[in-house]
């Protein structure tokens, strides 16, 4: 019988940037923190158009993005 080998750090495969959880959950934040600002200025119609799709997408994919691994 042999033995399982167990995974070091160095043995797992490298996620690439955009299934790790950290620069996901990060970049969700500014979209929300974006959408946030797009609804709150008085300057122009168009941000103001788009800043509750902005706040929606930047909601979501927080959420999506919490249940990824580390």
């Amino acid at each position: 019988m042999t033995t399982p080998q167990k995974t070091t750090p160095k043995a797992r495969q490298k996620r690439s940037l955009f299934l790790r959880r950290g620069p996901m959950e990060n970049f969700a934040t500014v979209l929300i923190a974006a959408g946030f600002l797009m609804l709150f200025q008085p300057f122009l119609l168009a941000l103001y158009t788009y800043s509750l799709a902005m706040l929606l997408t930047g909601t979501v994919m927080f959420i999506i993005v919490s249940k990824f691994p580390e």
